[in-house]
């Protein structure tokens, strides 16, 4: 070994070498539609409370289609558990009024964070149309929110520009008018590229020094479904991801140990930017979430 390369593996440290003290984390699940999921959802919260979240969300299906659903599961987790809820709640499928109420429902329950959003219209395919009477965007659903209570919130925001804004100019734009209405933080959609999270968080600080802004992980381990997911949201899916996963097929634990090298990789990477909360989308699943949280040095 030439003196060159034994330097380089002296002074790199290996990207997990030590548990870190300093990171927090976040889980967002979905309101399960059987008992099986319902019991799937319940072991994967059990086994990721211990980690101590900074909070955990419940989503809300387009449309509203979950309303009744994501209620119950966060007022199951409020009613049974030590964690702090965050509810979901859109502009879609619902008079100001309605959503008003749903909301004094969540305080009324002790829920005191939502996660506000437009939310997409309830049919693939179709344009988002305000509903009459209703909240016309995320910036006036934040501002009816905080009249109704003083609820933490936080909202969506897009490195790889919303698939409806015209430019990434106009994106941020919402986003702003969105904290000017009263939102605590901004939870990013999901992407691939740490590189693009840090324009997009560099790009908001130079507009607005000082917004929370959180990355959203979601570990892969069916490129088809996350293509989807991908599509409905403006996420890029990189090329070599497919190659990652080809031949894998079926070898489910293969593909979860190339899940969870690729997010940690990811990880790393933002934790070496600076990034120190993370939140991921589990989709009810708990194992690659904690294996991830353990390599960053989240433990129980």
């Amino acid at each position: 070994m030439n003196r060159a390369s034994q330097i380089a593996i002296e002074t790199h440290a290996p990207l997990f070498a030590e548990p870190r003290g300093d990171i927090r984390v976040s889980f967002e699940f979905f309101p399960p539609k059987s008992e099986p999921m319902a019991e799937t959802l319940w072991r994967s919260i059990e086994t990721l409370a211990p980690l101590r979240p900074r909070f955990v969300s419940v989503t809300y299906g387009a449309g509203g289609s979950t309303r009744e659903r994501t209620h119950a599961t966060v007022e199951r987790i409020v009613k049974e558990t030590d964690l702090t809820p965050a509810a979901h709640l859109t502009c879609v499928g619902a008079t100001r009024a309605e959503i008003d109420a749903i909301a004094q429902s969540y305080w009324e329950a002790g829920v005191r964070h939502i996660v506000a959003l437009r939310g997409d219209p309830p049919e693939q395919g179709t344009r988002y149309a305000p509903h009459p009477g209703g909240y016309a965007n995320a910036a006036e659903l934040v501002a009816g929110l905080k009249a109704v209570a003083p609820f933490e919130i936080s909202v969506a925001a897009y490195p790889e520009i919303h698939p409806d804004s015209d430019c990434a100019d106009s994106d941020l734009d919402n986003l702003l008018r969105k904290i000017d209405a009263g939102a605590d933080r901004a939870i990013s959609q999901f992407f691939f590229s740490a590189d693009c999270f840090f324009r997009f968080r560099d790009k908001l600080a130079e507009r607005r020094p000082g917004v929370e802004l959180v990355p959203g992980i979601l570990p892969v381990t069916n490129v088809a479904t996350t293509r989807r997911f991908a599509g409905q949201c403006g996420a890029a899916i990189p090329d070599w991801l497919d190659r990652l996963f080809e031949g894998l097929d079926e070898l489910p634990q293969a593909r979860q140990l190339v899940a969870a090298t690729v997010a940690g990789e990811l990880c790393g990477q933002l934790y070496a930017g600076g990034v120190r909360h993370f939140h991921f989308y589990t989709l009810n699943r708990a194992e690659l979430a904690y294996a991830i949280c353990h390599l960053l040095g989240v433990r129980a």
